[in-house]
């Protein structure tokens, strides 16, 4: 489902739910079905980002979308580098608890994790792909 007037795109809730409930009965975890959705379902920073860190065109480093770590699944992972990309939208400001749980679990786990906002993102590229290049040199 996408929003309209917005660059957001929201996976049906339903589909969510459904998601997180077969984790029982499905030998799969439910992080990784749920990872599989979203990926189908980029939003237009994830979308205009990927390119640069798809198929180790990144400093040589290999990234993956929407990659399950824990009971969490993170926007772009490199794991052989432990970095994490998480991209923001508006309702990242509301969730700001959330999020720092989320970070100090992904910091136990050995990741560096690297926050942007997806105005960011959209309107200035280079900046980011300036940060992400510091980080991993």
């Amino acid at each position: 489902m996408r929003r309209e007037g917005s660059s957001y795109h929201v996976p049906d809730p339903r589909s969510i739910d459904k998601i997180m409930q077969s984790d029982r009965r499905n030998s799969r975890p439910a992080t990784t079905e749920l990872a599989r959705l979203l990926r189908r379902n980029q939003t237009d920073a994830e979308r205009r980002l990927w390119p640069v860190l798809r198929a180790k065109r990144f400093a040589g480093t290999k990234f993956k979308r929407q990659a399950p770590i824990g009971n969490y699944v993170v926007d772009f992972c490199s794991f052989d580098r432990r970095l994490v990309i998480e991209l923001d939208g508006g309702q990242h400001a509301e969730r700001a608890e959330e999020d720092q749980t989320r970070t100090d679990f992904l910091h136990s786990q050995g990741f560096t994790v690297l926050r942007f906002w997806n105005n960011d993102v959209l309107e200035n590229l280079e900046g980011v792909v300036f940060s992400i290049e510091q980080e991993i040199e």
